[in-house]
């Protein structure tokens, strides 16, 4: 695979935007179908998806037992090479303080995402 022809950014931040931060079930199953593999798996703290319906299901999820204004905003741009690549990102109300920080980390292979590694920080880190 050749690293240059992969923008790291533009699919991380879609990402963040497009799933994580679309609370559409329909616009976001359709995100999901465009930016990740088929077989993609999602590795959280606490659980593993794999496949298109499962990852779907786990962002709903997710979605679900946050608050309605509850958004996630990239802290600077995403980088990486050979296949592998990271966004730092926050979380919380628009007007309020931050409730989480995290990475994303993921593996891309053929411009999709093929995992996707979820890392929280420690409370007050």
């Amino acid at each position: 695979m050749n690293a240059s022809v992969v923008d790291y950014n533009g699919l991380l931040q879609s990402n963040l935007n497009r799933v994580f931060g679309e609370r559409d079930a329909e616009k976001r199953i359709a995100a999901i179908r465009d930016l990740y593999a088929p077989d993609a798996v999602i590795y959280e703290p606490d659980a593993i998806a794999t496949g298109h319906d499962a990852i779907a299901q786990a962002v709903e999820a997710l979605l679900t037992s946050l608050p309605p204004n509850f958004v996630f905003t990239a802290i600077g741009p995403a980088v990486g090479h050979h296949g592998l690549g990271r966004l730092r990102w926050r979380a919380g109300p628009p007007e309020g303080s931050v409730a989480v920080t995290g990475t994303d980390v993921v593996r891309i292979e053929d411009g999709r995402i093929q995992s996707l590694h979820v890392f929280l920080d420690p409370a007050g880190a």
